[in-house]
């Protein structure tokens, strides 16, 4: 991970100015890179079927139908000490989303999009924990939904830095030269080191922890309107997003069959106090594309 850190700070220097670069990689955090693979160490794996607790409904949006089974995670398997964020270190993580592309297997011409946009549509996506040593057994689909192709995933721990807005970064350039700020007024500007940093970044972009890699803009800007509804103030929004941090992410797979919307990311964020109190339920659920 040393070495990858030191390649996002080099980028860094690279494309920013000195005071802002020094800003952006003081955000710099660890996190953990899912990758599908047979061989090596299984964390988890895509797709598939869960294994649930038999008291355990399989999770169900009301009114529109069955969440379709994202991942599973076995957190005593991820590599030691390699994320800042308070995961369990035994247990399973399991996550669902009401996919509308697998709902159109119903005939029905109109299905229901979760976002951040929408408050209410939180109730398609969710996050399950199973802890260690409660029995479990592997749970068949739903009929009203189709599964994901199992694919295996191994952990890699990685650096990540903050997206061009994301709340913390913005905070932390307050009070830097009337120059600065006007560099980071210019899109263009987050645009160009996007790309650089997009360009040694692996693809797809499985990930736990650490900084989320948007395909717009900061994923924890929609957490927060997510919250707060969407006719909440800049400031009020701005504020509640820095409470927020990336739980997982999930990209569009070609080997699990999975693809949201235009090649887009699932994301799923959390506060740390609530993950501290494995309050998973607390969690909320955004996704882009391009």
């Amino acid at each position: 991970m040393a070495t990858h850190e030191s390649r996002l700070a080099n980028l860094a220097r690279r494309h920013l100015p000195p005071d802002v670069a020094e800003r952006w990689t003081s955000l710099i955090r660890p996190g953990v890179r899912l990758r599908v693979r047979d061989g090596g160490r299984r964390v988890g794996y895509l797709g598939g079927v869960p294994f649930l607790p038999a008291d355990v409904a399989w999770p169900e949006w009301e009114g529109e139908g069955s969440l379709n089974f994202v991942a599973s995670i076995d957190c005593g398997r991820l590599p030691a000490n390699s994320l800042d964020i308070a995961l369990p270190d035994s247990g399973t993580l399991l996550f669902f989303y009401y996919d509308p592309e697998s709902a159109y297997l119903d005939g029905t011409e109109y299905h229901p999009t979760v976002g951040s946009w929408e408050p209410a549509s939180q109730a398609g996506a969710r996050v399950l924990y199973v802890p260690p040593g409660v029995p479990t057994e592997e749970r068949d689909t739903p009929l009203d939904i189709e599964p994901y192709d199992y694919a295996p995933l191994v952990a890699t721990p990685i650096a990540t830095g903050p997206d061009w807005y994301h709340p913390e970064f913005r905070a932390r350039c307050r009070d830097l030269s009337e120059d600065d700020l006007d560099f980071l007024d210019d899109h263009g500007n987050g645009d160009d080191f996007a790309r650089a940093l997009s360009a040694v970044r692996s693809h797809p972009s499985h990930q736990l922890g650490g900084h989320a890699h948007p395909i717009q803009s900061a994923v924890e800007l929609e957490a927060a309107q997510s919250v707060l509804g969407p006719g909440a103030e800049w400031e009020s929004v701005a504020e509640e997003a820095r409470r927020w941090t990336l739980l997982a992410q999930i990209d569009s797979d070609r080997e699990a069959g999975m693809r949201w919307g235009d090649l887009g990311t699932l994301y799923w964020l959390i506060r740390p106090e609530d993950l501290a109190a494995r309050d998973f339920g607390a969690s909320a659920f955004t996704w882009q594309c391009t």
